[in-house]
């Protein structure tokens, strides 16, 4: 009998430990959950999970990249009917606008530059010699029926006379269609790229159509923050979408002294194309990215958020068109994406995403000498009227030689031959 109620006593007492640990680390059932589903559930399960399978389900759209409808791969094209001398450095071609379709073509505007030299550097800069690749710069714009093939107008935005905002270079544009008008956004360089940061505010130029002639407003838009901000010296990047009856453009700027430089985005609202534009308080609002390239989706509106910082490589959303979480993580994204966004300026509550756009790749011939840029196709499925499972595969494979074009440097192989 006493072992009886022994045995009784110990499992009691066995049962009793095992529900306090469990209250302990909050589980809710003194039932065992079993091992986690086989089959990964479309939906999140009524269990407790690591912090990470939390997320899958409370940060992505979809548990699976390839059912993400913010998940892409992006595919490259060469652009047909730009020359570039050889990439001998003396032209060059970057930093294009979203493409624009205006009856039956597609337009794009980008910073284009012709100069005697390649960049030299600000200290041997002048007014022949450029310090950047965007330095001495215009705007030029481009129309296609196919989007693969096009035929360059030549300049829409030309450098203004000093001192007039942009007399440096005009650079860095994005398009605004408005009321039956079309609005030219872009960077106002006063001064040489390089001898005090890019100390450039944003300009904008009107036209009753895409081929101009454009009227330069002459008027800053959107000025630098004030002394001490955060965008106190730039305003990079000006890109411009329609939200609520208003102007959104969304912008870049450089802050932080080198080498600690930090590139952040923000955002400036107006009712009226030509301001004034109210920057939103909460700016910063994306803590990452090297340009601006924004799209309404569903609701809200997504960012590729490509190079520097802290969340590079990703694709955000914000529901409310301020607060940006990260929506899918991809590699490979276009540098200085302009895709073709059909609903840019719709107002609309239902963004159907993008397939398609332009970009740039930059150093183009890996020649710090013949420093220059070309234009590029990329085609993605970030749209809800696409599915096209080849570009939502998340196991790409890249031949050797990508690997080894990142290669050691010399500085590096000879801090490991010392050692």
């Amino acid at each position: 009998m006493n072992k009886i109620i022994s045995a009784v006593l110990i499992t009691c007492m066995f049962f009793s430990c095992k529900k306090e640990v469990k209250e302990k680390n909050n589980e809710v059932s003194e039932v065992e959950q079993g091992g986690f589903p086989f089959i990964l559930p479309k939906e999140k399960p009524n269990r407790q999970m690591s912090a990470a399978m939390e997320r899958i389900y409370t940060d992505y759209e979809a548990p699976q990249p390839q059912n993400n409808e913010l998940f892409s791969q992006f595919k490259y094209t060469d652009l047909k009917g730009f020359d570039y001398n050889d990439f001998d450095g003396t032209i060059s071609r970057r930093d294009p606008s979203k493409v624009l379709l205006h009856n039956g073509k597609y337009y794009i505007w980008y910073t284009y530059r012709n100069t005697p030299t390649p960049p030299q550097g600000a200290a041997k800069s002048n007014d022949t010699i450029p310090s950047s690749d965007w330095d001495l710069a215009d705007i030029w714009y481009a129309t296609s029926k196919d989007g693969f093939n096009w035929e360059e107008q030549g300049v829409a935005i030309k450098r203004p006379e000093k001192p007039t905002v942009g007399w440096r270079s005009v650079t860095t544009t994005d398009i605004l269609e408005w009321k039956g008008k079309f609005y030219l956004y872009y960077q106002g360089f006063m001064e040489a790229s390089g001898k005090r940061g890019d100390d450039c505010p944003v300009a904008v130029s009107y036209a009753d159509s895409p081929e101009g002639p454009w009227t330069a407003y002459n008027k800053i838009v959107i000025p630098n923050g004030a002394e001490g901000e955060w965008d106190q010296y730039s305003i990079h990047d000006p890109y411009p979408l329609v939200h609520d009856g208003k102007v959104y453009i969304y912008y870049k700027s450089d802050f932080g002294e080198r080498p600690d430089l930090v590139r952040m985005q923000g955002l400036a609202i107006a009712d009226n194309p030509l301001g004034p534009f109210e920057k939103h308080p909460l700016n910063p609002l994306i803590t990452s990215g090297h340009e601006t390239s924004l799209f309404p989706f569903k609701e809200g509106v997504a960012a590729l958020v490509y190079k520097d910082g802290p969340e590079h490589n990703t694709i955000q959303y914000a529901k409310d068109w301020v607060n940006f979480e990260i929506a899918s993580i991809t590699e490979m994204m276009p540098y200085a994406a302009a895709p073709y966004v059909p609903d840019a300026f719709t107002n609309t509550k239902d963004g159907r995403g993008i397939t398609w756009g332009t970009a740039h790749f930059i150093n183009v011939n890996s020649n710090w000498n013949k420093f220059c840029s070309k234009l590029v196709r990329f085609d993605c499925d970030l749209s809800l009227d696409l599915h096209d499972p080849e570009m939502k595969e998340h196991r790409v494979k890249h031949t050797p030689e990508v690997y080894y074009s990142q290669g050691l440097s010399e500085k590096q192989l000879k801090r490991l031959a010392k050692k």
